[in-house]
């Protein structure tokens, strides 16, 4: 939902009235992940996606008849269903989606939700989504619960579960009993995670440093440029990015905050830049650490790293030369290979040619 929460803001402003479809379970190869989200107006607009065309006419119409109705619902397509074929979904995977009309209260989560997201906070809504408590919620950060389930201990298990997958970043279904022991096709809870978007931080005041911040920003990156030289690292080069910072690298990295979701790129391609720098990065725990630069700088970097004492596990974690060989040329093609390394990175692929291998498309996310 985080992506057409502007919009949900927009409509409530308006004093619009809608209901929002969720992807709350896939199997097998379905096209769009848990949390995805499409919304419906009762004049028939719509936002967001929920499978990338497969069933949106049938989520379309279950959305209306849940604002007439007033009632949540949840609904499956798959290939078992008598109807796979009429809603398009013939790719062999299967969709559950939660419909719920917006009342008052789905209002104000969103609104919570909306807030949390703006101030960088993390939050999760866990929801009923099957069972005799369907359309309860309860909000959940680190540190406080609003709301109840109507059960003390089916809220505390749920509460629990929802910061676990909250901690991760992750979203997904548990399924409880009503008093929060786990017991099969009793109770299902949909936990939408809202963690703060990933950082990415690009060193080097560059024209690949603008390729890259731009690429980094759509897919959903906090960015962050830094160079030492004020004369480049400015909002007009660089308008893409949620932060410039003047400083030495190196410095800032100190103490910027880094954490398993933030990726550096290292492009400042100067060794009076990027060994301190580099030095620095190799010591946090950021999920990818990449420099620009030829084989032979690589070679030559890598000789003062170890000069500087960094170890050969450290070592290995460093991308260089950065990116995936795409045969980049233009500093939008060579961020095209950053950003295909990065997702590589982040989800386990390969880097191959899909046409040359056999694993499935979407491989389950790590937990």
């Amino acid at each position: 939902m985080r992506d057409i929460l502007p919009n949900l803001e927009s409509w409530m402003a308006d004093g619009l009235t809608f209901a929002i479809g969720t992807v709350v379970g896939t199997w097998s190869s379905a096209p769009r992940q848990p949390g995805a989200s499409m919304a419906v107006r009762t004049d028939g607009e719509v936002i967001g996606s929920v499978s990338g065309g497969c069933v949106e006419g049938a989520v379309y119409e279950e959305c209306r008849e849940a604002i007439a109705s007033g009632e949540p619902r949840l609904v499956r397509y798959g290939v078992s269903d008598d109807d796979a074929f009429s809603v398009g979904l013939t790719c062999g995977g299967i969709l559950d989606i939660f419909i719920q009309p917006a009342d008052e209260e789905r209002r104000t989560v969103i609104e919570q939700i909306a807030e949390a997201v703006r101030a960088r906070r993390p939050i999760c809504v866990a929801t009923v989504v099957a069972g005799d408590r369907i359309g309860r919620h309860v909000l959940v950060t680190p540190d406080d619960v609003l709301g109840w389930l109507g059960d003390g201990r089916l809220t505390d298990a749920v509460v629990d579960h929802s910061r676990g997958l909250l901690a991760r970043g992750a979203s997904g279904t548990i399924t409880l009993g009503s008093h929060g022991e786990r017991r099969k096709d009793e109770l299902s809870v949909f936990v939408e995670s809202f963690a703060p978007p990933p950082r990415l931080i690009v060193f080097g005041a560059i024209d690949f440093a603008s390729a890259v911040a731009r690429i980094g920003k759509f897919l959903g990156h906090h960015v962050i440029v830094c160079d030492a030289r004020p004369v480049f690292a400015t909002a007009t080069r660089f308008p893409e990015a949620d932060e410039i910072i003047v400083d030495w690298p190196h410095r800032f990295l100190e103490r910027a905050e880094v954490d398993r979701s933030t990726s550096l790129c290292v492009l400042t391609h100067d060794p009076k830049f990027d060994v301190p720098l580099l030095v620095a990065a190799l010591q946090t725990p950021a999920a990818y650490i990449g420099a620009m630069g030829s084989r032979r700088t690589h070679e030559d970097r890598l000789r003062l790293l170890r000069d500087e004492g960094v170890s050969e596990e450290s070592l290995a974690r460093l991308r260089s030369p950065i990116g995936l060989d795409l045969g980049a040329r233009t500093p939008e093609e060579t961020a095209v290979s950053i950003a295909a390394e990065l997702i590589a990175t982040a989800w386990g692929g390969s880097g191959r040619a899909l046409t040359d291998t056999a694993t499935p498309i979407h491989a389950p996310a790590s937990t």
